[in-house]
């Protein structure tokens, strides 16, 4: 089960560069603001700035669905043709992110709070 489409992160090469621009954009500082990560809330939305996003692969922005149970959700997506991108993993606390591509080569991130 989804709880939406809650968060998108951007990879980004110049950190400091992006956090000002964003900033601007949403007209906050950052609620979470580390070299390894920086995120924003707005409007019920989690806005992050990843700069090894590039590094992973990351060719732009990736929306992430928010579901309960990230297994059953990978698992069921790979058997209805979904190609892993990206494994399960932990980014901190008990959150854990993964992405798949579809049949078409979108990618489709999963996020499980």
């Amino acid at each position: 089960m989804t709880s939406g489409l809650k968060t998108v992160i951007y990879p980004v090469q110049d950190l400091e560069s992006a956090k000002r621009v964003f900033s601007a954009l949403l007209g906050a500082e950052p609620a979470m603001d580390e070299p390894y990560y920086v995120q924003f809330h707005d409007a019920g939305q989690e806005i992050g700035l990843d700069p090894h996003g590039h590094a992973k692969g990351m060719t732009g922005p990736v929306d992430y669905w928010h579901v309960d149970d990230i297994e059953a959700t990978f698992a069921a997506m790979v058997a209805a043709g979904a190609t892993e991108q990206q494994s399960i993993q932990g980014v901190g606390g008990t959150r854990r992110i993964a992405t798949l591509t579809d049949q078409d080569g979108n990618v489709v991130g999963l996020l499980q709070p």
